[in-house]
């Protein structure tokens, strides 16, 4: 890929955290259990505990509980996990030595997606499930200069009432200059506490303007993208399976586009997100009762999660996936293929075939946690190999140069604004026109079908 494509998409807001949770799943305490049983929260218990009343040690034992009972490899890396129950007895003084300790312990299983999270990355993470966030509603990025760039206001948000621009250079905030910051740092200045101020200095052209702005809550899109492409292909973009709002989002989308006859599905450089946003996503394609995805535990039980044969819609469906594509964009993509339901193009999936936990510890940092891997409903594992597509559209580095790349990512960086419809992007070229030929294939199929139950009509 260009090097004049490693900017990123965010919303005032460090780097998404949805890549290494694709699959993953809300865990729970035993007190949070029984009261989700009787309606009265969902999500992770928010344990409140000042700094100065948790027990380093407590924290440590904890998280070694966790991955005692539940990891899904009970041989934990081909090691005794007893032999780090002891090992920093008696030396964990502070918190910050009590994380330290937890990362080395985790690094052992050699697992990427078992890790630690510290608050914030825990609080962002949370954040992100909850479709909201504290800041003022700017996507931002790097362009080729090494400036931190607004790609887009997001409408009805404190930036876009402040008047913030597409192609905006941000060069301070609060009166700290941006230069050689990375995007990350400069989304963790931007956001903020709700009914907090924050100074953008912006560079339009030559002039430099300066906007205030309170932070408010700010609501993340799982689809940001959902429209006709032409009188006939409705087009969804699906950019992650984090956000609980994901399965409505969805359902709105296909309400939306419900007269066209097919639908190209975007899950292109999709991380992934939630289990069950997967599964309930995949539901809503499927035709008849059919097996969408299986999880396999530690002990090595098999559970698998059936459709409801209750489609939303039976319109003509392609996926589009991607080496970006992962986890929870995996089990859907995997789902509608070996179920028949949808043609995938474009290239092998990232390959990630394992399923996490997340739980929050007492002082407010948290684990993540791999507690299953998952199958196919052909039984395939995944992991580490990914989804090979029905048709494969290979992209060369030239191409992602010439913007022939996915539409979002426009080889002039940010600051240029690109559609779907241009129909330079070369895959969901390719998906529209295997679109068109299936449509046209069906309509050659029911009229053959039509003349054979009406033999007299071919006599005129």
């Amino acid at each position: 890929m260009s090097k004049n494509l490693c900017w990123k998409a965010i919303l005032a807001l460090p780097i998404l955290l949805s890549f290494t949770l694709g699959g993953a799943t809300l865990l729970t305490s035993a007190r949070e259990q029984v009261a989700q049983r009787h309606g009265t929260i969902s999500g992770t218990y928010l344990a409140q505990h000042s700094a100065s009343t948790v027990n380093p040690q407590r924290v440590y034992n904890r998280v070694w509980e966790i991955i005692k009972d539940e990891y899904y490899d009970q041989e934990y890396n081909h090691q005794d996990w007893d032999r780090w129950k002891k090992r920093y007895e008696g030396k964990l003084k502070t918190l910050d030595d009590s994380h330290k300790a937890i990362e080395t312990m985790l690094a052992s299983l050699g697992d990427r997606y078992t890790r630690f999270l510290d608050r914030d990355a825990f609080d962002d993470e949370k954040a992100q499930i909850d479709a909201r966030l504290c800041g003022v509603g700017i996507q931002i990025g790097m362009d080729k200069s090494q400036r931190i760039i607004v790609i887009a206001p997001i409408d009805d948000t404190p930036a876009s009432h402040a008047g913030v621009l597409p192609g905006d250079e941000i060069a301070e905030v609060d009166g700290k200059s941006t230069k050689g910051m990375s995007v990350d740092e400069a989304a963790k200045i931007i956001k903020g506490p709700k009914n907090t101020e924050v100074e953008l200095t912006l560079v339009r052209k030559t002039e430099k303007v300066k906007l205030k702005m309170v932070r408010d809550e700010i609501h993340i899109h799982s689809i940001p993208t959902a429209k006709m492409l032409d009188s006939e292909v409705g087009y969804i973009r699906l950019t992650s399976f984090i956000s609980h709002d994901a399965n409505k989002e969805m359902q709105q989308a296909l309400s939306n586009l419900s007269n066209a006859k097919g639908i190209i599905l975007d899950l292109r450089d999709n991380p992934g997100g939630l289990l069950t946003n997967a599964i309930e996503i995949s539901n809503m394609f499927l035709d008849s009762r059919s097996n969408i995805v299986s999880t396999v535990d530690k002990d090595g039980y098999k559970t698998p999660a059936m459709s409801d044969g209750k489609p939303v819609t039976h319109q003509a469906l392609i996926v589009l996936i991607n080496k970006g594509s992962a986890s929870a964009s995996e089990i859907a993509s995997g789902a509608l293929k070996d179920n028949g339901r949808a043609t995938l193009i474009g290239q092998k999936s990232f390959g990630k075939g394992l399923v996490q936990g997340i739980t929050r510890l007492e002082d407010g940092s948290g684990v993540n946690y791999t507690i299953a891997r998952y199958l196919t409903p052909s039984d395939t594992d995944i992991h580490n190999k990914g989804i090979a597509p029905d048709v494969v559209v290979d992209l060369s580095s030239k191409d992602y140069e010439e913007g022939k790349g996915p539409w979002w990512l426009d080889p002039d960086g940010p600051s240029a604004v690109r559609k779907p419809e241009d129909m330079k992007d070369l895959q969901l070229k390719k998906a529209v026109d295997v679109l068109h030929q299936q449509l046209q294939d069906k309509k050659v199929a029911l009229g053959k079908a039509q003349g054979a139950n009406n033999p007299s009509s071919l006599r005129n």
